[in-house]
């Protein structure tokens, strides 16, 4: 009976929209974290008749008969979220569709939205890092602050200006290297809050182009966009898809006892 595996396949994709609506509302409080959402298509149909309208004769439409659904993506939001202000200068926020871009341990790559920096201390002097300690980028490779930083400004493109102990003047030691990507939603999610570039992705753009909207807010931090009220909604209404969907179940399953005891 098709019935009971369209509708086993309708609360089978329903479980992942579930796992990943509950994913969204783990991360509601997770810096710089982009929701995702679900989108499904149906199965292939089973075609018991043709149209075939030929000289006023004929069926003008054919009957065909779906086999369920299926999912087509998980597609990530990549709208800027709520910016916060922290008054810590180390925090940093992208207003825009930029990205901060990073070197993990092992010399990879990865870009991310969250801007909660820190400083540590190395052989090179003070450098600018994640709470993961991966280095954060610059035009020119690792934002190094040197050594005796008291104060620490930047502006809105990203060009970052210390102030020594003992001196009036700020020193220019760099700029963020920001990147965007043709179609964000192609990134790979590595976790911790990291996104690796991917063929989907394409080529990431660097700097800030003429005509961006980008903006680097110092002393800010971006939240999650999730939104709990959307997705309280979404979450309810795939309960009751899946609860509608375990009923047809139960209803092809009544339908074959009913034929299995005509014979009794």
């Amino acid at each position: 009976m098709k019935a009971m595996w369209s509708a086993a396949s309708g609360m089978k994709n329903l479980q992942l929209k579930i796992d990943t609506i509950s994913n969204n509302l783990a991360n509601v409080n997770t810096i710089g974290f982009k929701g995702q959402r679900v989108e499904f298509k149906d199965i292939m149909y089973e075609r018991l008749t043709s149209s075939d309208k030929l000289e006023d004769e004929g069926k003008p439409v054919p009957i065909e008969i779906g086999h369920g659904v299926m999912v087509s993506a998980t597609l990530r939001n990549f709208t800027t979220g709520n910016l916060q202000q922290t008054e810590n200068p180390t925090d940093m926020a992208i207003s825009g569709e930029h990205f901060f871009k990073v070197i993990d341990t092992n010399g990879n790559i990865r870009y991310t939205k969250d801007g909660s920096f820190k400083i540590a201390t190395t052989g090179e002097g003070a450098q600018l890092v994640t709470a993961d300690g991966y280095y954060v980028q610059g035009i020119d490779g690792n934002i190094v602050l040197g050594a005796n930083v008291s104060e620490i400004a930047v502006d809105s493109q990203g060009f970052i200006t210390v102030k020594r102990d003992g001196g009036e003047e700020y020193e220019e030691v760099g700029q963020l290297s920001l990147s965007k990507f043709v179609n964000p939603a192609g990134l790979e999610a590595m976790g911790k809050n990291l996104y690796k570039e991917s063929s989907a992705s394409g080529v990431a753009i660097e700097g800030i182009q003429e005509g961006d909207k980008s903006e680097v807010w110092q002393g800010f931090i971006e939240n999650s966009n999730v939104q709990i009220v959307d997705e309280m909604i979404n979450l309810i209404t795939a309960e009751r898809a899946y609860e509608i969907n375990s009923k047809s179940i139960q209803t092809a399953d009544r339908m074959l006892e009913i034929a299995n005891n005509l014979k009794r």
